[in-house]
């Protein structure tokens, strides 16, 4: 395909509620979309950059200006393009890998549109369904904790994700234990809220029996995980430490991680997460599909990565009314506690041109 143009268009969706973790509360997503023109079709990519480089170094207004100096002019150079050579020809460019995937998903988006093939098929999906987790914030009392953890239950969630902090840790672990058994399946993320020296007080969690615990420690301290590995029984998952297959075959041969969480823009795009899923199964450790509280565009193209073979564990897909009154895109609705796989050429979606209108706070026209 030949690029010819790219539009870059923020927007503004409140969540239905405050999420709060344990860096930071958002009440609103400030999101970053793509729509990249081609001569054979038109894309579109959502970049996952928070407002503040809290999560990572990243953030929104750094992701449109490395796109609009240096990302797409690199791109523009090459006179047909696929989405395998953006990563090529992005390469050169360190770090921002949240930008180099919004910008992949874009191209790859018009690409597959253009061929009538979807992305579920051309990443290698195995499921026209998949199960889905909820994250549940860190919230004013455990009891207002238990009452929202009924609620996603009822609503049919298979799989409950705490978020914990020093603080905010045992007590509504064995709330959520107590009030709704074992057989929940139940998980915690720290967000990399604790350090080594914590791990004695980690494991008072083991006997809650988790699936596991979400990248407790920061994440460059990748041999520090391995250690923690020893001493507590909960099998840690890493999620901010993982940003290549390099990096997770790395934290897999010094044992820091037994689970991977693969989030797309936060390892450069969906060809890459797919090299990290095959690296994991190579290697019989499980992935699941997080999230960072997409809207209906990122979310379409996560539920089609999460029904390869070895996201075997629910992932952070979860609906559309989970954060938002109204998407963007028609809302995905949780059926028995599954989300359907995009049938539709590409990511399978595309924005509703009203709902979109009433969201953008702006928008930016760059010809090439």
């Amino acid at each position: 395909m030949k690029l010819t143009g790219l539009e870059l268009r923020r927007i503004e969706m409140p969540l239905v509620a405050p999420f709060r973790t344990s860096f930071g509360t958002q009440t609103t997503r400030d999101i970053l979309l793509l729509r990249a023109v081609t001569d054979e079709a038109e894309g579109w990519g959502e970049c996952v950059t928070l407002a503040d480089p809290l999560y990572s170094s990243e953030y929104v207004d750094a992701a449109a200006d490395v796109l609009r100096r240096f990302f797409v002019p690199a791109v523009a150079t090459h006179e047909r393009l696929d989405a395998n050579a953006v990563g090529r020809v992005l390469a050169p460019f360190k770090g921002h890998r949240m930008a180099k995937a919004a910008l992949e998903m874009a191209v790859l988006d018009a690409e597959l549109r253009a061929g009538g093939r979807t992305l579920a098929r051309e990443l290698g999906a195995v499921h026209d369904r998949v199960p889905c987790g909820v994250s549940v914030g860190i919230m004013g009392s455990v009891a207002e904790l238990v009452d929202a953890v009924g609620g996603y239950l009822d609503a049919g969630y298979l799989r409950i994700k705490l978020k914990i902090q020093p603080g905010w840790d045992i007590e509504p672990v064995r709330a959520v234990r107590e009030r709704f058994g074992d057989d929940v399946l139940l998980q915690v993320d720290a967000n990399t809220a604790y350090t080594l020296a914590d791990a004695r007080h980690l494991a008072r969690l083991d006997p809650f029996g988790l699936l596991l615990i979400e990248q407790p420690l920061p994440e460059e301290d990748v041999l520090a995980h391995a250690g923690l590995a020893k001493l507590v029984r909960t099998p840690i998952c890493l999620d901010e430490s993982i940003t290549s297959a390099r990096s997770a075959a790395d934290a897999i041969a010094l044992g820091a991680c037994q689970i991977v969480n693969v989030k797309p823009g936060r390892v450069g795009g969906y060809l890459e997460a797919r090299r990290i899923h095959d690296l994991c199964a190579a290697h019989n450790v499980p992935v699941w599909c997080g999230g960072m509280l997409e809207s209906g565009l990122g979310r379409a193209a996560n539920v089609a990565l999460a029904a390869l073979p070895n996201f075997t564990l629910p992932g952070d897909t979860s609906a559309s009314d989970r954060y938002y009154r109204t998407d963007i895109t028609a809302p995905f609705v949780l059926d028995d506690g599954h989300l359907p796989v995009p049938t539709a050429p590409g990511i399978g979606v595309e924005p509703i041109p009203e709902l979109l209108a009433e969201v953008t706070t702006g928008t930016e026209w760059l010809p090439l």
